[in-house]
């Protein structure tokens, strides 16, 4: 019988923590990135989650993005007369729309912040902490 009564008071535990867990809408975790392929971060010294139980926000991704320019470049400067400007021997120029790559993808060694999805498996890798160099 006390067996029984142990078991109880054990699940009414799990019960009352699980409903605690559940109560909490976002639950906010760090990171560190030990493996970029494949993607392996350990998540402030207690797991390392895979590839498959991350999701990866576009801050921490490479990713292409269309951008509006009109960059003019030349060379004003030309050092055979001493340093002294003379109008550029010749320009280069873009204008309109170009595509870029940004190239944002995790490294070994970055710090990352994670939210974990309620009740799930699946953590959200939002952003790295500090900037990338």
């Amino acid at each position: 019988m006390l067996a029984d009564a142990n078991g109880l008071v054990e699940a009414m535990k799990r019960a009352a923590r699980d409903e605690r867990e559940a109560s909490k809408p976002v639950n906010v975790y760090f990171g560190e990135v030990v493996s970029k392929s494949p993607l392996r971060i350990n998540v402030e010294q207690k797991m390392v989650l895979g590839e498959q139980q991350l999701v990866l926000a576009r801050n921490v991704t490479d990713y292409m993005t269309t951008v509006t320019v009109q960059w003019i470049t030349g060379t004003g400067v030309l050092p055979s007369n001493g340093g002294t400007a003379v109008p550029p021997p010749h320009v280069h120029g873009v204008a309109g729309t170009q595509s870029l790559t940004v190239h944002n993808a995790l490294e070994v060694g970055d710090e990352v912040i994670l939210i974990r999805q309620q009740g799930g498996q699946k953590f959200i890798v939002v952003d790295r902490i500090g900037g990338k160099e």
